[in-house]
């Protein structure tokens, strides 16, 4: 393992981490051993699998005690609030608590594609990419090692880890394991993916779905509010949903939306995403064997537009973009 770059510390400026404060105060330890406590019948995600992650077992994510991880470095294909000049600061979890038959990471998320690294490699995982200059430090699929992140950050706090956290996550994330986030996440980054749990159960494996993804949405919003970007166009705080379409309408853009303008607020954050294309099993699979239309995306924008929602990302039009 790599020696911590201790030698990193925050020179300048003002802190704008929320974990930062938390512990300032020696609140975060209680959390970190909180989150633990949730590997040993686990419950860190709604699947609720029970098992006892901490002696090595495995539920429905295929991951035990220690987190995996395929990859991180400094990413330039994310939002641009995220990326700004220097690239938002990605590390990339293997593993997932969802099984989406299109999921255009497979080998990572249904695969397994990554390696365990212990907490102090992913504390320097952090590190590093603070060093690199990125602006944030993304945790991409999250919601399955929480606890192992926690304690990471712990550990990177220590040697001067100071960035904003995104919780990049594709939105099946339980309310009791958010609320232990409460402070310590700074940009919340969830998927919607579906508004029908005929639809979510046959491609993400996940009956309730949309209900649970509609309150983990309502927490990260209680918890952050709207996104706020800096005057250089950096996301400070906040949410920022995405929405991927999919063809033939199997996403329910309409009902998604209208739940974001009129549940959570119409100043929300929203990413309209057009770059789904078949791939893993969906090939197979008639309603998902082609990409979408030119027409299906500009509905889905129009459709955010006509429930009230102005900040989109991924309109055409370079007015509609922040």
């Amino acid at each position: 393992m790599k020696a911590l770059p201790a030698f990193i510390h925050y020179s300048g400026g003002v802190d704008v981490a929320a974990y930062l404060e938390l512990h300032h105060r020696g609140e975060l330890k209680s959390r970190v051993e909180a989150a633990k406590s949730l590997l040993e019948s686990c419950s860190v995600c709604p699947r609720c699998c029970g098992v006892n992650r901490l002696e090595g077992e495995i539920g429905k994510c295929h991951t035990s005690d220690e987190a995996v991880v395929s990859s991180y470095g400094p990413h330039f294909g994310e939002e641009p609030p995220l990326v700004g000049k220097h690239g938002s600061g990605t590390i990339f979890f293997t593993n997932c608590n969802l099984r989406c038959i299109f999921c255009q990471n497979y080998s990572i998320s249904q695969l397994g594609e990554g390696k365990k690294v212990s907490k102090e490699e992913l504390a320097y995982m952090m590190l590093s990419l603070q060093a690199q200059g990125c602006h944030n430090i993304n945790l991409v699929s999250p919601t399955h090692v929480v606890p192992q992140i926690l304690e990471a950050l712990e550990i990177a706090i220590e040697s001067g880890l100071h960035l904003p956290l995104v919780y990049n996550s594709g939105g099946y994330d339980s309310i009791e394991t958010l609320k232990l986030l409460n402070g310590i996440i700074d940009i919340y980054m969830p998927d919607m993916k579906y508004s029908d749990e005929e639809i979510a159960t046959e491609f993400s494996g996940i009956g309730n779905y949309p209900s649970i993804n509609k309150a983990a949405v309502k927490e990260m919003h209680h918890q952050v509010g709207d996104l706020e970007i800096s005057k250089e166009g950096i996301a400070q705080r906040g949410l920022l949903a995405r929405h991927l379409v999919l063809p033939n309408g199997l996403a329910g853009t309409k009902e998604v939306v209208d739940f974001l303008a009129r549940e959570i607020s119409p100043n929300t954050h929203v990413n309209i995403m057009d770059q789904y294309h078949p791939c893993y099993k969906a090939p197979q699979v008639p309603g998902l064997a082609r990409r979408i239309s030119p027409a299906e995306f500009q509905e889905a924008i129009e459709l955010a537009y006509q429930a009230g929602l102005s900040r989109l990302d991924g309109a055409r039009s370079p007015v509609l973009r922040l």
